[in-house]
């Protein structure tokens, strides 16, 4: 038995991803049901998962799934809300995305977060021995918060897909299940630092249950005009 408030999040999420093919944000499901902020949203979420009418997928932000409806419900329209959102993609020609290479997931920034790790919107090539075994994707850096760290605005960062890092490791962080940024991650205690390599930029401190390691940076690419 469904709440209310769980009932319409449920029903929301469902004809997003009918409408855009992506769940919508965590602003967003918060615009929507009225809530005063994403906690409740968090909680919302939690308690779908545990009666199975919902899933979130690994390594991808904004990624949920639902896996049923309740009886009954009725194919109404959705709560009130932006109904013609689309992620924010760019893609950059530098290879077709059904030619071979490793797929190019959007951007991500080096500096103030925004969504990442949305779809595929092309591919890259990069040498096998740079690699080495398991799962990559690449990402386009916007920002300037890891320049010192040799990443700059325009470049393309290899990404091995793991859930777990050293401290020191530089990685794809998902904050809060809703943003992803390109940060140095260092360990502190039972927080989580995400040090930026730009002295502009503040290094940002977290509870564990707020970060998940997406992946970690293996490689570069950078093209020059």
């Amino acid at each position: 038995m469904l709440t209310a408030k769980q009932k319409e999040l449920l029903l929301y999420i469902h004809e997003r991803i009918k409408e855009t093919g992506v769940s919508p944000s965590f602003d967003e499901m918060k615009e929507a049901l009225d809530l005063a902020s994403k906690s409740g949203i968090h909680r919302l979420i939690t308690a779908l998962e545990e009666r199975g009418f919902l899933r979130r997928l690994p390594h991808r932000a904004r990624a949920l799934e639902v896996l049923k409806l309740p009886d009954s419900a009725a194919p109404s329209a959705p709560p009130k809300g932006r109904q013609s959102f689309k992620p924010s993609v760019v893609g950059d020609g530098r290879v077709s995305p059904s030619s071979a290479g490793i797929p190019i997931l959007g951007q991500i920034a080096a500096g103030v977060p925004i969504e990442a790790i949305q779809s595929e919107v092309g591919r890259v090539q990069a040498p096998e021995d740079l690699l080495g075994s398991g799962d990559h994707f690449a990402l386009e850096v916007k920002g300037d918060s890891m320049i010192q760290a040799g990443i700059l605005d325009g470049d393309v960062v290899i990404i091995k897909r793991v859930e777990t890092a050293d401290s020191g490791d530089i990685v794809v962080a998902l904050v809060d299940n809703e943003e992803a940024t390109l940060k140095r991650l260092r360990k502190r205690g039972n927080s989580i630092a995400l040090e930026a390599a730009n002295p502009a930029y503040e290094t940002r401190i977290f509870g564990p249950d707020r970060v998940r390691v997406q992946g970690k940076l293996v490689a570069m690419i950078r093209r020059y005009s």
